[in-house]
C-alpha cells in the first residue's frame, strides 16, 4: 500500500489494454451538443456510462436538468469518506464538438478509437472525455491501492453542454452551491505548454467579442463618379482599428489595457517557454506589448485581435465605394479588467478619437470573466510538488492559460483554489477533424493523477477552504 503502487496500478492500465477499452466505449457515444437530436445520447453517456464507473467506487448520483431549456444535463456524484478531511471537486465534460465525420482523414472516424502509431483518434479523445477519464482511472486505482479509502472527499460535476458555452452551469452551482462544497477544484481539460512537459494553470483569460461596423449609404457608388467626395466606410474602420491597435499588435485603448503584471505572475512565468512544437507557429519576437515576454503577453496581459473583416468583394471586386463595413474583434483579458466596462472603454475611445460614426456591439450578451489564482497559493507549492514527484520534471505553473474556460464559476460563485492539469496538447486537432490523444502523455497523466490523489489522503496538506486571492 504505497504511493509506487497507486502509481503503477494506473500506468497498467495503458499496458494491458484496458484503458483503451474504456475509450473505446465512452468514444463511441455520439455526444455532439451542438446537435438536438444527440440530446438521449447526453443523458445516455451520464447514466450508461459515468454513474456505473463512479458507483463502484462508492460514489452517489444524481442527475440534474438544465434550468436552460434545450441544453445537456449535468451529473453530481460524491463520496464522503470523512467530514474532518478535505473535499476536492473534480469537474469534466462529456460533450464534444460535432463529429465532423467526412472531414477525417481515411481510415479514420470520431466515434471509434483508431490508433495509428503513438495517437489514438477519436472525437472527445483530447476534449474532453479522454482527459476526465484519465481522473476517474486514477481515483480508481488509488482507492483501490489503499484498500478503499482514499483519505479524502470527492464531488464530481460532469457537463453536456461546454462545447456551446456550457448554459446553466452558472445557475446549477449557486443552487447546489452547499452540496458542491469543497476545498479545491482539479480538473482537467485544455494543452499542456508542451507535449512533453506537465503543465498546471490557475485560471483563464477572459473573452470579450465585439462588432465595428459602418453602415454609410443603401448600395455601393461608382468609385471614378464618386470616390473622394463620399466617404469609405472601408477606410474608415480601417483608421479605427488602427486606433485600437498599432502595426505592431500593441493594445492602444488606455482603458482596456491591464494593471502591472504582479511579481509572482512574473516569477511563475520567467522559465516557460512559449511554442517550438512540431506543430506550432513560428512566434514573432516584435509582435504584442514591448518589453515583455512571449510568455506574459500570452499569459498575463490583454491583447486585442481582428478575427474578421468585410468590406466589398475581395474575390470579386468592383469599381465602387463599398457601402459598408464591418469586423469582429476580441478582446483576451486577465484579472483586473472589467468585463462590464469593456464595451464603455471602447465606445469612449472611438468617439474621443473621432470614429462616432463607427458603431459598437457585443456579439454576447456576457463576457467570459478572467479568473487566475496566486501562484504563491499554498495548493499550488502542493501540487507542483506532487506532480514534480510523479514525473521527476519541473512543471509548468501557468496563472492562467491564453484561451477561456468556465473557471470563473468555480473561483467566484463556489470560492474555490482551482489546479487545471490538462492532459492534451496544443497539436490535438480539438475541435477539428482527427482530433486525438497521445499515448505516451497520457500514460504519464495517469501516473500524475495517480500520485496526485494518492497525496491528497495523506496528512499534511493545505488548511482551510476556498481560494488565495486572485491577484
Amino acid at each position: 500500500m504505497t504511493r509506487d503502487a497507486a502509481i503503477a496500478a494506473a500506468t497498467s492500465l495503458m499496458d494491458d489494454g484496458r484503458f483503451r477499452t474504456l475509450m473505446e466505449r465512452r468514444i463511441a457515444f455520439r455526444t455532439e451538443s451542438q446537435v438536438p437530436e444527440s440530446m438521449p445520447l447526453l443523458h445516455a453517456y451520464l447514466t450508461d456510462e459515468i454513474i456505473p464507473c463512479v458507483a463502484a467506487m462508492g460514489f452517489s448520483s444524481q442527475i440534474l436538468d438544465n434550468p436552460v431549456d434545450g441544453k445537456g444535463p449535468f451529473l453530481i456524484a460524491r463520496r464522503i469518506e470523512d467530514a474532518s478531511r478535505p473535499t476536492i471537486l473534480i469537474y469534466g465534460h462529456g460533450d464534444v464538438t460535432r463529429g465532423q465525420d467526412a472531414e477525417w482523414a481515411p481510415g479514420l472516424t470520431p466515434w471509434r478509437i483508431t490508433e495509428r502509431g503513438d495517437r489514438w483518434y477519436g472525437r472527445g479523445t483530447a476534449d474532453n472525455k479522454g482527459q476526465h477519464s484519465i481522473n476517474l482511472a486514477a481515483l480508481e486505482q488509488v482507492l483501490a491501492t489503499r484498500d478503499g479509502r482514499l483519505g479524502f472527499n470527492v464531488t464530481l460535476l460532469l457537463e453536456m453542454g461546454e462545447e456551446v458555452g456550457s448554459p446553466g452551469l452558472s445557475d446549477i452551482c449557486t443552487a447546489y452551491k452547499e452540496l458542491l462544497a469543497a476545498d479545491v477544484l482539479i480538473a482537467s481539460d485544455g494543452p499542456r505548454l508542451a507535449a512533453d512537459r506537465p503543465t498546471m494553470f490557475l485560471g483563464s483569460r477572459g473573452a470579450f467579442n465585439i462588432e465595428l461596423k459602418v453602415d454609410a449609404r443603401e448600395r455601393g457608388y461608382h468609385s471614378g463618379n464618386w470616390g473622394g467626395v463620399i466617404l469609405n466606410p472601408a477606410t474608415l474602420l480601417s483608421h479605427a482599428i488602427a486606433s485600437m491597435v498599432d502595426a505592431r499588435g500593441q493594445l492602444l485603448v488606455d482603458g482596456l489595457r491591464p494593471p502591472p503584471i504582479p511579481s509572482s505572475v512574473r516569477e511563475a512565468l520567467a522559465g516557460v517557454e512559449v511554442g517550438g512544437g512540431p506543430s506550432d507557429p513560428d512566434i514573432d519576437p516584435e509582435w504584442g506589448e514591448p518589453g515583455l515576454s512571449p510568455a506574459e503577453r500570452l499569459f498575463a496581459w490583454n491583447t486585442l485581435e481582428v478575427l474578421a473583416c468585410q468590406s466589398g468583394d475581395a474575390n470579386a471586386p468592383v469599381n465602387a465605394v463599398p457601402a459598408f463595413a464591418k469586423a469582429v474583434i476580441q478582446l483576451r483579458f486577465v484579472v483586473g479588467t472589467d468585463p462590464t466596462q469593456i464595451l464603455g472603454h471602447l465606445r469612449a475611445h472611438l468617439d474621443r478619437c473621432g470614429f462616432g460614426q463607427v458603431q459598437a456591439s457585443a456579439t454576447r450578451h456576457e463576457a467570459s470573466p478572467a479568473t487566475r489564482l496566486d501562484p504563491d497559493s499554498d495548493w499550488v507549492r502542493w501540487a507542483t510538488a506532487s506532480l514534480r514527484r510523479s514525473t521527476d520534471q519541473v512543471p509548468a505553473i501557468l496563472p492562467n492559460i491564453g484561451g477561456t474556460l468556465p473557471n470563473h464559476v468555480f473561483a467566484d460563485i463556489l470560492g474555490l483554489a482551482t489546479l487545471w492539469v490538462p492532459h492534451s496538447y496544443a497539436a490535438c486537432a480539438q475541435h477539428a477533424p482527427d482530433e486525438h490523444m497521445l499515448v505516451p502523455l497520457t500514460r504519464q497523466a495517469l501516473a500524475m493523477m495517480a500520485g496526485l490523489f494518492w497525496d491528497l489522503g495523506e496528512p499534511d496538506l493545505p488548511t482551510g477552504s476556498g481560494s488565495s486571492p486572485a491577484l
